[in-house]
């Protein structure tokens, strides 16, 4: 039997000589090798006892750890998908306003063109819209004298009219 108490057995051994020297009987032998295994018993049930709690809060621990973790895990979520959606937002903005400059860039290109075309014409333009006023005033002249239908102008009338307004026959090849 004393073999079969483990790691206690040394002790037992001895306990078990020391008693034998003293004279004591083979059955207070047992009762105190009993007695050693119950109290080792108890304290092996205790210390189980003790590592199914510590197991018991770890898993808990650990089950509140997991909870706190999903739950920040969905708000992290959720901060994605705000996110994604501005910057869907601000690249179909981005996109529109791309397409807004480049549209301006070209508005003002033409502009720009059209400026420096009246720039080039306009000093060209004074002398030759007086060259075609006088050539339209001649010409209607001489068709005036001809026309049935221009019989009541005169030449100068035309030359007057062609004269105020020579921008009217302006050729602007711009």
């Amino acid at each position: 039997m004393a073999s079969s108490s483990g790691s206690g057995s040394t002790g037992s051994l001895s306990a078990m000589a020391a008693m034998a020297a003293a004279g004591g009987t083979e059955e207070e032998l047992r009762a105190l090798m009993e007695q050693r295994r119950a109290k080792r018993m108890l304290s092996n049930r205790e210390s189980a006892r003790r590592s199914r709690m510590r197991k018991q809060r770890h898993l808990d621990d650990l089950a509140a750890q997991a909870a706190h973790l999903r739950r920040e895990n969905a708000h992290v979520s959720a901060a994605l998908g705000l996110t994604a959606r501005g910057l869907l937002a601000v690249d179909a903005e981005n996109a529109v306003l791309r397409t807004q400059a480049a549209e301006l860039s070209a508005r003002l290109s033409s502009l720009q063109d059209i400026v420096a075309c009246m720039n080039a014409t306009a000093s060209s333009n004074t002398a030759t819209a007086a060259a075609v006023a006088l050539t339209v005033a001649a010409a209607a002249a001489a068709t005036a004298s001809t026309d049935p239908l221009l019989a009541g102008f005169d030449g100068a009338s035309f030359d007057d009219m062609f004269r105020s307004s020579p921008e009217m026959f302006m050729f602007q090849p711009c």
